[in-house]
């Protein structure tokens, strides 16, 4: 039996590279999970007993047209290459992009 250490080495490598890629995406996830809750401890603790209402309809927007916004400067306004990065239909995205007026 022909022992390979080479492509043992490389399949090893390739195995801490991976884990390593979910580390870091980890550590973003949870860096932008933790400046929301930050933002949201705030904003709660600034209404002082008042009801705003619709927090969470608030929240999706207040994420939504800024996360569009750096999509299309990211894909340089390519509708279709946004569409696959969000993993929405490009209708769907059509319609977000027009409710934030970023078309026409």
């Amino acid at each position: 039996m022909i022992n390979n250490n080479s492509n043992v080495i490389n399949l090893h490598n390739a195995q801490n590279e991976n884990q390593s890629q979910v580390s870091n995406s980890a550590e973003n996830e949870t860096g932008l999970s933790s400046n929301i809750r930050t933002s949201l401890s705030q904003f709660l603790n600034d209404l002082d007993g008042e009801n705003p209402g619709n927090i969470y309809d608030m929240v999706l927007q207040q994420v939504e047209q800024p996360l569009l916004e750096l999509i299309m400067q990211h894909v340089d306004g390519n509708q279709s290459k946004a569409s696959e990065f969000l993993g929405i239909n490009r209708g769907t995205l059509r319609k977000k992009l027009k409710t934030y007026s970023l078309i026409k």
